[in-house]
């Protein structure tokens, strides 16, 4: 029985200026539709190449607005699951049988925000989401602790159609704590959807991710946007989203520059045979790791 999932990751951007400083709510609406729509045309272009299982980008329905400080960005905000999109999107993965990943901004209650993924499996089935854990707060233009909390419900894993999978978003990947939860807890895919510019960090976008497929034997699909967004221009969001192999490799990556699909065969067997060589949780010596918390 073949154990081969084709899994896709979407890298896209928003084509309506916002003013900054104060959006109207209709100018959030009217992105928020435009990109669902965008997406939706996507996913049928997936369903159509078999994907199975697909990820969105970072807050996929809107720009990244974290780049300036401004209350009126909260009402970008939506419940999960019972919100529209995911109503919406519940629908839609039915359709396709397909899994669909999808990062939104979560308004729990008021005043209370959560940048969120939810999870549906493939039949329409919302089986719960993820919280980002660690939130940003680095000048200039990611200012994520004015508008997120930090994430309350650790490092769920979740048991869709056709694997187990794991979420990590964006800023997380520098921590290589839940990352390995995520592996310890049975993820056998774990997706990443970021929203990261040109800079700084750019050169760990190769390096960490693979190292986290690698150090804990199991599929990473790393998502990133693309273009630059105004009026903020905080830099370049450089894409290159790819996929990466229980051994860290990358077997599949998107441009750096253009909106695309890309999706990719993953075979999960790799995941025993790569552990059954590189016996790192066998090895571990978590009794001594106690100092890892302590401080």
């Amino acid at each position: 029985m073949s154990n081969v999932v084709n899994c896709g990751l979407i890298q896209t951007k928003n084509d309506i200026a916002t003013t900054g400083n104060g959006t109207d709510k209709k100018t959030i609406a009217r992105i928020q539709e435009s990109m669902l729509e965008k997406h939706l045309k996507y996913t049928k272009d997936a369903y159509d190449k078999g994907v199975k299982i697909l990820c969105y980008q970072e807050i996929f329905n809107g720009p990244y607005f974290c780049a300036e400080q401004n209350s009126t960005w909260y009402d970008a905000a939506e419940a999960i699951p019972d919100g529209p999109t995911t109503t919406q999107l519940k629908e839609i993965a039915k359709k396709y049988s397909m899994v669909l990943v999808v990062p939104l901004y979560e308004k729990e209650q008021k005043g209370i925000l959560y940048n969120t993924a939810a999870v549906i499996d493939a039949d329409g089935t919302y089986l719960g989401k993820y919280r980002k854990s660690h939130i940003p707060q680095v000048a200039p233009g990611f200012w994520e602790k004015f508008y997120f909390r930090p994430g309350n419900l650790g490092y769920p894993v979740f048991k869709t159609q056709y694997a187990t999978i794991g979420v990590y978003i964006c800023y997380d990947r520098h921590f290589p704590e839940g990352a390995r939860a995520l592996g310890l807890a049975g993820a056998e895919i774990v997706f990443n959807p970021s929203a990261t510019v040109a800079g700084l960090s750019e050169y760990l976008w190769k390096l960490e991710q693979p190292a986290h497929a690698a150090a804990n034997g199991y599929f990473v699909g790393a998502i990133n946007r693309v273009g630059t967004e105004a009026p903020w221009n905080i830099g370049e969001f450089y894409g290159s989203s790819y996929f990466c192999n229980p051994r860290g490799q990358i077997i599949a990556q998107a441009s750096r520059d253009k909106e695309e699909l890309i999706s990719c065969d993953l075979n999960l067997d790799e995941i025993e045979e790569v552990r059954q060589t590189w016996q790192f949780y066998r090895d571990r010596r978590p009794e001594t790791y106690d100092s890892l918390v302590a401080l």
